[in-house]
């Protein structure tokens, strides 16, 4: 039996998204998103802001790389997975990511 999975994330991406072809002839699309969360702490307005990455495989990752760019807005819907390495010292690194199994692109804005 598979454990729950599952996240929702909307922010606003970062970076132009970078998409790599891999040997088995796979495709990804990595971006990175930013998502605020306002609080209040005493009188106090206080922002908080979290950086995702968010991996998109296959035709879902050739639609990002179409429509993301650098200021747009989206709402991704996927699941975490957990890389771990050996770095040349020994110790064990982590690091966490978002696989998207859906994204919905937000309105881009229109200047002037």
């Amino acid at each position: 039996m598979n454990s729950l999975n599952s996240i929702l994330i909307e922010g606003t991406v970062v970076e132009d998204p970078k998409t790599e072809t891999l040997p088995s002839g796979s495709l990804r699309c990595d971006f990175v998103i930013v998502s605020d969360r306002h609080f209040k702490q005493g009188d106090t307005l206080e922002k908080e802001v979290s950086r995702f990455d968010v991996e998109a495989w296959s035709k879902l990752g050739e639609h990002c790389s179409a429509q993301l760019r650098q200021g747009r807005a989206c709402r991704v819907v996927g699941r975490l997975k957990q890389y771990r390495r050996i770095d040349a010292d020994g110790k064990e690194e982590s690091r966490v990511v978002v696989v998207a199994e859906h994204v919905e692109f937000k309105p881009e804005a229109r200047h002037g």
